[in-house]
């Protein structure tokens, strides 16, 4: 049986999650899908993640939209590293806020594609714009077959 698009980027997004020891244990993000060319995930602010003004550290923010941007960019099974990013601090993350970051493929090219994320917080406020160039580089992520 053939895998289908979707149902390779969920397995995809599961293979890297369990082996993603930043996101998910030391950042406590949640990957809440991984699709092609898409993907979600979440965490929530704690304590130890506010700087000097008492908001979240803005290279928090950017690692949340660092990972999305990791499981969308790799969601079609071609492993896939960031070539360059950029990123728009737009409100400050608090204590207990919930953000999301949905990260969604521009363009995809060749070796190369674009990828914007955007976080933003439980009550629908954008925190941050991120954009990513991508770049395939040798390998999948699952196995050849596995698909």
């Amino acid at each position: 049986m053939t895998m289908d698009a979707r149902q390779l980027a969920a397995k995809v997004g599961e293979a890297m999650f369990a082996s993603d020891r930043a996101s998910r244990e030391f950042m406590q993000m949640e990957l809440v899908s991984c699709e092609p060319g898409r993907a979600v995930m979440r965490m929530t602010v704690r304590e130890e993640m506010l700087n000097g003004h008492a908001i979240c550290h803005g290279g928090l923010i950017f690692t949340l939209a660092d990972s999305t941007f990791a499981f969308a960019c790799n969601s079609h099974n071609k492993v896939t590293v960031a070539a360059g990013c950029s990123i728009e601090f737009l409100k400050p993350g608090k204590a207990g806020d919930v953000l999301t970051c949905e990260g969604v493929e521009q363009a995809l090219q060749g070796r190369h594609g674009i990828y914007d994320m955007k976080v933003t917080n439980q009550r629908g406020e954008v925190v941050a714009m991120f954009r990513g160039k991508s770049a395939h580089i040798q390998g999948t992520v699952l196995p050849e077959g596995t698909a």
